[in-house]
């Protein structure tokens, strides 16, 4: 491995099982979750530049988003942040062709290693429902970007983490999982500036506890009003 990798002390976490390290791994998880989400993201960015000088991954996990990161954003500085270093060993072997750039860092999303103002473009992609002292990772996100700086937010939320088939497979600290409008009151909380055009609710097939077949196989219309299972959100630190 070539880049850099900084370590810290263990933070408080709760480790994925193996059936979530496998899945991260999946074409599945790449085409369904990760694109479909950065195409949502990247349709929210208000005033959107053609490229952001230092971007970073808050739970970058295999690595996968990093690549993609880059084509989409074309970074100069690339930063890859998890608490896990197998993942982090993963990512850099996924990016061998982006070592010039890219960078390591072996953090929690409480506690990051990085400096105030330090970043134009904040990646947090189903990563927050695995915190457990969301309050101050928020605060932290806010800490590292730039005036202006974005913040790429996409998450599940307390109606799908809670349901039987995530409680089977995965492995999350449940007494903090929030719904979508807990979420959007946190990001804001702290100063994020979220304009409402830059807020999404998905309601992909991978999401529902039935996994979409009531849909897709009987022809059932999924309900208009509902608990929303999924938030994707553009927030902005203010300038000044």
């Amino acid at each position: 491995m070539n880049a850099p990798l900084a370590f810290t002390p263990d933070e408080p976490h709760v480790p994925e099982t193996a059936f979530g390290k496998w899945f991260l791994q999946t074409n599945t998880w790449t085409v369904h979750v990760l694109d479909r989400a950065l195409n949502d993201l990247e349709g929210l960015i208000p005033e959107r530049q053609a490229s952001y000088p230092v971007v970073a991954d808050v739970g970058c996990g295999w690595g996968r988003s990093l690549t993609k990161l880059n084509e989409r954003f074309a970074p100069q500085r690339l930063i890859g942040m998890d608490i896990d270093p197998e993942m982090l060993q993963a990512s850099a072997r996924e990016c061998a062709g982006l070592a010039d750039k890219v960078e390591f860092v072996c953090c929690s999303s409480s506690n990051i290693r990085l400096d105030d103002n330090s970043v134009d473009l904040l990646f947090c992609h189903q990563t927050f429902h695995h915190l457990i002292e969301q309050e101050q990772a928020i605060q932290e996100f806010f800490r590292v970007l730039k005036p202006g700086g974005v913040l790429l937010f996409a998450e599940s939320t307390r109606r799908y983490i809670h349901s039987w088939i995530i409680r089977l497979l995965f492995r999350h600290p449940m007494d903090v999982q929030k719904t979508a409008p807990e979420y959007l009151a946190l990001v804001r909380s702290v100063g994020f500036d979220v304009k409402d055009e830059s807020i999404s609710y998905p309601y992909l097939w991978w999401s529902r506890e039935d996994l979409g077949i009531m849909e897709r196989v009987f022809g059932f219309t999924p309900p208009q009003e509902r608990e929303e299972t999924l938030i994707n959100l553009v927030a902005t630190k203010p300038l000044s």
